[in-house]
């Protein structure tokens, strides 16, 4: 079983695929952390996001360790990995070790897994068109804002509404608006408005809909 999970930042992709990779004893793949981890690589050297070529070698040589860096949380490479993400090099280096992972999943603590949850944005639309089940979440951007904020402030970095609210503006328009891969639910995805569900409330429709 491969479940697909797109939507923008804050959205609650991230909440309802560990629940579901749970339920249905599946491996995880957050596939926001490749291009967050591209987006730390290419800071960390130096280089500028938007440099294609040195953003697609850094991609090229992504490896699984990568994943670990305990800094890919923060808000400056979450706006790099949006840069980076729009290159079309590093989307194709990145795709296979996606399409890997969704169709050969690793193994669990327990033994084999029994399929992969992948969440990110171009999940059900590009790496993996023969999803199993696709869904979509959003939230009004407002809304969204406010979650990130509050996630910021609880892991104590400095933030304000106003410029969180901006960035995430940038960021929908980048995503949405790339020649590559845009943010946009397939013909078949369930379409989820987080805005006033609580993670139960979206755990259920996403189950109705997965089992039927």
């Amino acid at each position: 079983m491969i479940i697909a999970i797109d939507g923008p930042a804050a959205a609650g992709k991230g909440t309802l695929a560990r629940r579901l990779a749970a339920h249905y004893f599946l491996a995880l793949l957050d596939t926001g952390l490749l291009y967050r981890a591209v987006g730390y690589k290419v800071l960390g050297a130096g280089f500028d996001p938007e440099d294609a070529d040195r953003a697609t070698e850094i991609a090229e040589a992504l490896v699984p360790k990568d994943l670990e860096s305990p800094n890919l949380r923060n808000d400056e490479i979450a706006q790099a990995a949006s840069k980076v993400s729009a290159v079309p090099g590093v989307r194709a280096a990145l795709l296979a070790f996606q399409q890997d992972f969704a169709h050969s999943p690793p193994d669990g603590p327990d033994g084999a897994m029994k399929g992969a949850v992948l969440d990110g944005r171009d999940i059900g639309t590009v790496v993996c068109p023969d999803a199993d089940a696709k869904l979509f979440m959003t939230a009004s951007v407002e809304v969204r804002a406010e979650r990130r904020l509050k996630e910021l402030l609880e892991r104590n970095v400095a933030a304000i509404y106003a410029r969180v609210l901006q960035d995430m503006k940038e960021r929908d328009a980048r995503d949405s608006g790339r020649g590559v891969a845009p943010l946009v639910p397939d013909h078949d995805a369930l379409q989820i408005d987080t805005s006033d569900l609580d993670a139960d409330a979206v755990f259920a429709a996403a189950l109705e809909f997965i089992d039927r």
